[in-house]
């Protein structure tokens, strides 16, 4: 199975995959696994010595409800908060974006990488309303699309922001589903190792 054939009639770019980087945009409806299928990706990499850069958002909980959101490089495990109901910052919705983690540790994150022949692969979990608050984190990821490294990102399904709006016109975009959220890891990292094995 490929990402052509799980993207339910979906619009994707005819691409010769034999001479471009891997470039997949991932969406969906909000809680429907998005960084469930991600997180799993990072794993199987990892767990097969292949080295994986870029960022990663986690909910952060308390007493039952959430009440921010985490922030991490997924190359060198460095966290710090993304967005906090406490936070003074931006706001969307109830929290406050935290500017200066998500330049130090999310933006970071990919220019990094971008600067050393390896990690081959990058990872941005996700390209929302609180990340696109950050010019700083919009560059990196407008550098990384112009780079020769592998492009694994999260988009929001209703964001119409340009950069979100570029990326789905230039990425191969799948929408995660109930029907196809289980087998979605499996199909990526198996484009993964074609590239970079």
């Amino acid at each position: 199975m490929t990402l052509r054939s799980m993207k339910d009639g979906r619009r994707s770019m005819e691409v010769d995959n034999e001479k471009l980087n891997l470039r997949i945009g991932i969406t969906g409806k909000p809680k429907i696994g998005k960084s469930t299928v991600i997180k799993e990706v990072i794993t199987r990499l990892k767990a097969g010595g292949i080295a994986v850069g870029g960022m990663l958002t986690s909910e952060i909980h308390e007493g039952g409800g959430r009440i921010g959101f985490s922030i991490e490089d997924i190359h060198t495990g460095v966290k710090g908060t993304l967005a906090h109901v406490h936070q003074r910052g931006p706001k969307v919705g109830k929290y406050g974006v935290n500017l200066t983690d998500l330049d130090y540790i999310g933006a970071h994150s990919i220019t990094t990488v971008l600067a050393r022949p390896e990690p081959r692969i990058i990872i941005v979990d996700e390209i929302g309303q609180m990340e696109l608050k950050s010019n700083k984190f919009i560059g990196a990821v407008e550098n990384a699309m112009k780079s020769d490294k592998h492009l694994i990102v999260s988009v929001h399904q209703r964001s119409d922001h340009e950069l979100v709006r570029l990326i789905k016109s230039t990425f191969e975009i799948v929408e995660v589903t109930e029907q196809n959220r289980n087998e979605l890891a499996t199909v990526i990292l198996n484009q993964c190792l074609a590239k970079v094995l």
